[in-house]
């Protein structure tokens, strides 16, 4: 089975003592290839020089909101050099969170807003982070007709779903789906058509059900994989070439 991981922050200091072994563990897991987004632009150089470094993996590039303290503006026009000459497979991470306290919101719908016109220029998928608001995310979207992505760790109702769905954006899950507790969440991964999917590990946040106070890692895909599989009780083999194909699609891979 070939899987791709559509959203690894594998660029993470917590890989640096074993970063080529966790690829390897990866690549054992079927993983064969992830899609790294950046969160910051002092974090670009590294991202591109492990994507350059490591056969497999992808860069995307952009501002992530919860670090919104280190942004500034010539950030944006920086990324706009960095997208024309990196060519990266995407633009992100970036979006809104309102859950963490202090952000300011105006600025971070500034950036993002400036970030879904940098993809449309650029003819790129965006991948959204969308922590307590996926309606304001949605309202941003509608903005900038002919948007595309994915909302990564998706969480929102099945009606933010299928809006999402209809606007022409994929919907990524992860970890929190190996959670028993997390019924909403995986009753969202049962009802959803499967070619509206893709999966993640978001490593090395949110680790699996299994792998609790861990650091996630992408070779636990597999893992994620099997609960779908399992929550939709379809063949992982079928959930494996489905949603790897609705990756390629996306990420023109």
């Amino acid at each position: 089975m070939l899987l791709i991981d559509t959203h690894s922050h594998f660029d993470d200091e917590s890989f640096l003592p074993d970063r080529e072994a966790a690829l390897t563990r990866a690549q054992a897991a079927g993983v064969a290839k992830q899609i790294v987004p950046a969160v910051t632009a002092a974090g670009w150089p590294r991202l591109r020089d492990i994507c350059q470094q490591y056969t497999g993996l992808y860069p995307a590039y952009g501002l992530h909101p919860m670090y919104l303290a280190e942004h500034q503006k010539f950030h944006l026009e920086q990324l706009a050099q960095w997208i024309n000459l990196e060519q990266p497979v995407a633009v992100g991470e970036c979006g809104l969170d309102y859950y963490v306290v202090g952000l300011n919101k105006w600025q971070q719908e500034e950036f993002f807003i400036s970030q879904l016109q940098l993809a449309q220029i650029a003819q790129l998928p965006v991948i959204i982070h969308a922590r307590r608001a996926v309606e304001e995310v949605i309202k941003c979207i509608r903005r900038i007709p002919g948007t595309r992505g994915v909302v990564h760790s998706f969480s929102g109702s099945i009606q933010q779903a299928n809006t999402l769905l209809k606007l022409g954006f994929y919907l990524s899950f992860g970890g929190p789906i190996t959670y028993p507790r997390a019924t909403k969440l995986r009753q969202l991964v049962q009802q959803l058509p499967l070619t509206a999917i893709l999966l993640e590990t978001d490593s090395p946040d949110q680790p699996l059900a299994t792998h609790r106070g861990e650091r996630n890692e992408p070779a636990y895909l597999l893992e994620v994989l099997h609960t779908v599989a399992e929550l939709r009780q379809q063949d992982p083999g079928e959930i494996a070439a489905v949603t790897t194909r609705n990756a390629l699609t996306l990420f023109n891979l």
